[in-house]
């Protein structure tokens, strides 16, 4: 089984660690398409128009500052560098140790500057988002999708995939027709900040469980002690299932 999550526009920045090491990243058939996406950001970074090619405030020029040194700066684990709603409630840290390594298998952080991540991997704090057409690269979903298209069914394997990205990050990679009956989206209703917060609980519950959902039926049933859930099949064949989720008061897993 996979959750698929978005990054945090917000992130730690390291002030202790090694550098960037593109070969020890999972995934590293995606090496090629990662040095350019990061020579690219370099570049633009670098111009006084940056904060406009970036789709960001002028007023995060020390973020921006960061993406002209991303292969020096210090490092750490994609857990502790991505923070915000959907990490605070995901809270990996006071998960139990037999969750935690579970969510080192099961999470899968799509981005827009490594393609994929897991929550082990060493990155640098840095600002790019996937909605950015990236100078002289394009769009940065439609540069992820060749590279991504080839690499995820086979970490997927024969598992559901659980999508709890938003729908940026969800246009980098659409699972092909064959994974389909085992794509489930979630949707959260309401504003944004409950999205991000209900999907990171979503997540921590999946971490949580012993069991793999083999089913999205067996998904509903995994989760319905915390959440109030509702699963519609998807309307033509190659689409996802949807599950829609709503927090219970009090609800939390782990």
């Amino acid at each position: 089984m996979i959750v698929l999550l978005p990054p945090s526009e917000g992130k730690h920045e390291p002030t202790r660690g090694r550098p960037l090491d593109l070969d020890r990243l999972v995934l590293p058939e995606l090496r090629p398409t990662r040095e350019r996406v990061l020579d690219a950001l370099a570049a633009v970074s670098a111009r006084p128009d940056a904060p406009r090619e970036l789709g960001v405030s002028p007023r995060l020029a020390d973020q921006i500052a960061r993406n002209l040194t991303l292969r020096t700066d210090p490092t750490a684990p994609a857990e502790q560098v991505y923070t915000g709603v959907l990490y605070a409630a995901l809270d990996l840290g006071t998960l139990d140790p037999s969750s935690r390594r579970r969510a080192a298998r099961r999470l899968l952080v799509v981005s827009a500057l490594f393609g994929a991540l897991r929550m082990g991997d060493h990155i640098p704090a840095y600002r790019l988002a996937m909605g950015v057409d990236l100078p002289p690269l394009g769009p940065l979903a439609r540069l992820w999708r060749p590279p991504l298209a080839a690499a995820l069914p086979a970490v997927v394997g024969r598992g559901l995939v659980l999508d709890c990205r938003s729908s940026a990050y969800a246009a980098a990679w659409t699972p092909p027709p064959e994974l389909a009956p085992r794509w489930v989206t979630v949707q959260v209703p309401g504003q944004s900040h409950l999205a991000k917060h209900t999907r990171g609980l979503v997540a921590r519950a999946v971490c949580a469980s012993p069991q793999a959902p083999d089913h999205p039926v067996d998904l509903v049933e995994l989760l319905r002690p915390l959440f109030d859930v509702s699963l519609e099949s998807p309307p033509t064949t190659g689409r996802s299932w949807r599950l829609d989720v709503t927090v219970r008061a009090g609800g939390r897993s782990g």
